[in-house]
């Protein structure tokens, strides 16, 4: 099996350098904006991580629901505690996106035998 995690972190940084290199004001704003909106704050990042991911879930973006599987992964979200976001997620968003939490499933997979 590919790397999933790495294909997807290398094409995802490969791409935003090329954007942010295009040198657009609003891009790089939207960015940045992203960026300070998962920072610590009244809420702590693992919870905003969280809320990232289901929210993707909803509107259905695999490349955010990878990025925040990670990033939730990295700072102590535990398998329990992704899939109580992602049961949400399901239920808000209804059985359109359980094919999402198919592939969030197997990148979860992925980051546990990474161990990254």
């Amino acid at each position: 099996m590919p790397d999933i995690i790495q294909e997807f972190n290398d094409y995802r940084s490969k791409m935003n350098e090329k954007l942010l290199a295009d040198n657009n004001k609003i891009v790089k704003r939207i960015f940045n904006l992203d960026t300070n909106a998962y920072a610590e704050g009244a809420l702590d990042v693992k919870t905003k991580e969280l809320l990232g991911l289901v929210a993707s879930t909803v509107l259905r973006c695999d490349d955010c629901v990878k990025y925040h599987l990670e990033t939730s992964y990295k700072e102590g979200v535990s398998k329990e505690e992704m899939m109580e976001a992602m049961g949400i997620a399901t239920l808000v968003g209804g059985t359109i996106v359980i094919p999402h939490l198919r592939r969030a499933y197997e990148f979860w997979e992925a980051l546990e035998e990474s161990g990254k």
